[in-house]
């Protein structure tokens, strides 16, 4: 991880606006995913206590340098994926079993909830690829 984006996300995940943004974000994106509250605890990293409080759009509580840039990455997935397929393959693709080489037929979901934050930098790095072309 570059020095320069995690001290990004460290001034973020401290800035109650910035917190409340990133959240908001990624309310929608667990829905539009059909995640369960646990699989979008976990893809947060977040304690599912944590992440019923999280889900409020009230919610005033801190989030960790790490859950900041897993919800930055995860944002950036939705937005590549919202670009490169239609609707219906993009919100369905995390749970489908994928023969990609990052996935090797497993779920995008459950290799990046197993892998954690690697996995999902490396995941949203892959599909930025995809939109460039390469």
């Amino acid at each position: 991880m570059k020095r320069e984006a995690r001290t990004t996300a460290a001034h973020f995940s401290q800035n109650p606006r910035a917190t409340a943004v990133a959240l908001k974000a990624y309310r929608n994106i667990a829905h539009n995913w059909a995640l369960s509250a646990r699989q979008a605890a976990a893809l947060a990293d977040m304690s599912p206590g944590k992440w019923r409080g999280a889900r409020r759009p009230n919610y005033r509580g801190r989030i960790n340098v790490d859950q900041m840039l897993r919800l930055s990455a995860l944002i950036g997935i939705y937005r590549s994926l919202e670009l490169y397929f239609n609707t219906p393959i993009a919100r369905s693709w995390i749970l489908l079993p994928n023969q990609g080489p990052l996935f090797l037929g497993a779920k995008p979901l459950d290799v990046m909830i197993a892998d954690g934050l690697p996995a999902l930098l490396t995941t949203r790095q892959y599909l930025d690829n995809c939109l460039d072309g390469q």
